[in-house]
């Protein structure tokens, strides 16, 4: 029996749908299994759905869920809305000056976060926001905003510049241009943004490990790794503070899945 080469991408795509997907159902089956049926291995299904995992999790580990909601959406929304400005600035006004300022923006995004957190630390802690979750908002919009700039600045690039000539025409100045045109245009590339941050945000581990203290200020990435007991690994309950600490992430894309695509095809992480 010969294969079409269309067939042949079919049955790739599925394989390669199956391996990224296992450890999703590896995840989602050790969570819903009792502590007698984790003998049975990761893939073996559960004999019986068991929920207790879940609900022991969430008891750990509710407290530190607020405290990622309360610096996520902040830190993704300030981060965003500034770096929608600092890209639209970049986009508006070019020189050698300009694209020099520019570079030194973008190069923050590949500084290693280990590289900088003895002074971070230090900095954190002269302002008095050490072990708060104020200072890990401060954080991640500082380390947010060269990603950001740089996403912005891009995304702007693909608008036509008739719409803006239009505009100066009619005597709109650049905040006005930015406000009535620019803004509503960049939805999409807004969509994109928010989503990359509100990711990278919500996953972190190392900030929230070093600049937190506590149950009032460490956020849930902290929390899902203690979970794993010191004297007897439980599985299932840390599996399902794995699962818990992922919903949010997995409705913030499908909700927002058409504006994310449209804004990738428009440019948004244009090179």
């Amino acid at each position: 029996m010969k294969f079409s080469f269309k067939q042949f991408l079919y049955i790739f795509g599925i394989l390669i749908s199956i391996f990224y997907l296992l450890p999703v159902y590896t995840l989602i089956n050790v969570s819903l299994k009792s502590n007698e049926d984790l003998i049975f291995g990761p893939v073996v299904p559960p004999r019986q759905i068991y929920f207790g995992a879940y609900q022991e999790a969430w008891m750990q580990m509710s407290d530190y869920f607020l405290n990622s909601v309360a610096m996520t959406l902040p830190a993704t929304i300030i981060s965003t809305l500034l770096g929608s400005l600092s890209g639209y600035a970049f986009f508006r006004f070019k020189s050698k000056i300009v694209n020099f300022l520019f570079l030194l923006v973008v190069t923050g995004f590949y500084v290693p976060p280990q590289a900088i957190l003895i002074p971070l630390i230090r900095f954190i802690s002269s302002i008095g926001l050490y072990g708060t979750i104020h200072g890990l908002i401060l954080t991640h919009i500082a380390y947010g905003m060269p990603i950001t700039t740089l996403l912005f600045r891009n995304y702007y690039e693909s608008i036509p510049k008739d719409i803006l000539d239009s505009s100066e025409i009619d005597g709109a100045g650049e905040w006005l241009k930015f406000v009535k045109i620019i803004f509503p245009l960049s939805l999409p590339g807004m969509a994109v943004v928010l989503t990359f941050q509100f990711t990278n945000i919500w996953n972190d581990f190392l900030f929230g490990l070093v600049l937190s203290q506590g149950r009032f200020s460490q956020p849930v990435t902290v929390a899902i790794a203690n979970l794993k007991g010191t004297t007897l690994a439980a599985w299932n309950v840390q599996m399902a503070g794995a699962a818990i600490g992922a919903i949010p992430v997995v409705i913030f894309y499908i909700f927002g899945t058409k504006l994310i695509i449209k804004g990738l095809t428009a440019g948004a992480i244009k090179a």
